[in-house]
């Protein structure tokens, strides 16, 4: 009996289990749902909640879920003629997610995300060529960072597929879009390395003649002042000659009236400017200078007590 009455109760359990799977779905926070009537798409549901959603069974229903989050994807290397007919190589990175699921789900097969990237890459690509075939190879390859243009050239290509993405009704948005490799063909790498080399060299001597013309203005202005400088000392000496010379000839006629007075000042200029200071003097008593220190000669005569 027991045995029986737990037979019946699994057994009811697992009928409620059966038809809430039949009848019932849940939604992830990641996930968008799509819900089709007989194959054709009649409802979205892009929020999830606590309770599970009611759908009817199969065949009348079915539940489409997607993945919402950013996809990621990168298209192939592939070659393209610059706007100065250069060939370049370029690879670009994408980031796209699905914005609506009810345009989504019709274009692409059960909503592949595979066939949504296959249609993705062929626009991108396309937008690709488009827009750095408007572009010379210097906004991509250039000594210069200033001439670059990757930024500009990016948003370019983003717009362009969006455009493309939104005519077509695909239901898709691109998040982010940028360059991810650059190449150039073996053909133009040398004509490239050779044009670099070219630009380097003429702005280094560019360069190098700024520097010349500096260096020349700065020798220019140091002679400038020297030759000021030199040409007030001279002056300068001038006027302490003319000076000196006019003292001297207004002594002189008092030196030839007197010439031990003149001799005696000479020496007495001479033993001021040699005892400057705090001054040792070692003399012979035979130097000239001496006579100025010793006792004058004894003129008087003699007288004997």
């Amino acid at each position: 009996m027991k045995k029986n009455l737990l037979t019946t109760i699994i057994s009811a359990v697992l009928a409620v289990i059966f038809v809430l799977l039949l009848f019932t779905f849940q939604v992830r926070t990641s996930e968008v749902a799509v819900v089709t009537t007989f194959g054709r798409t009649t409802r979205e549901i892009t929020e999830p909640r606590p309770f599970p959603f009611f759908k009817w069974p199969w065949p009348i229903q079915k539940v489409y879920k997607l993945d919402k989050r950013i996809q990621n994807f990168e298209d192939k290397f592939t070659e393209t003629i610059t706007a100065d007919n250069n060939n370049l190589l370029t690879q670009v990175y994408v980031g796209w997610h699905i914005t609506d699921a009810k345009a989504f789900f019709p274009k692409f097969a059960g909503g592949s995300t595979v066939a949504a990237e296959r249609l993705l890459e062929d626009i991108v690509t396309a937008a690709k060529q488009n827009r750095v075939g408007k572009h010379p190879l210097g906004e991509f390859v250039n000594t210069d960072p200033k001439a670059l243009k990757f930024d500009a050239i990016e948003a370019e290509i983003r717009t362009e597929a969006q455009a493309q993405l939104a005519s077509q009704n695909c239901g898709i948005s691109i998040d982010y879009l940028g360059i991810k490799k650059l190449g150039l063909p073996e053909s133009v790498t040398q004509s490239v390395f050779d044009r670099m080399t070219a630009e380097r060299k003429g702005l280094a001597d560019k360069l190098d003649a700024e520097g010349q013309a500096e260096a020349r203005k700065i020798r220019s202005s140091a002679d400038l002042a020297a030759s000021k400088v030199i040409s007030t000392a001279e002056s300068k000496a001038r006027e302490i000659r003319a000076s000196g010379e006019t003292v001297a000839a207004d002594l002189l006629p008092v030196f030839q009236q007197n010439p031990d007075l003149a001799n005696f000042l000479s020496q007495l200029e001479a033993l001021e400017a040699a005892a400057k200071e705090k001054t040792t003097l070692i003399l012979d008593a035979r130097n000239p200078l001496f006579n100025l220190l010793a006792p004058p000669p004894f003129t008087g005569s003699a007288t004997n007590k």
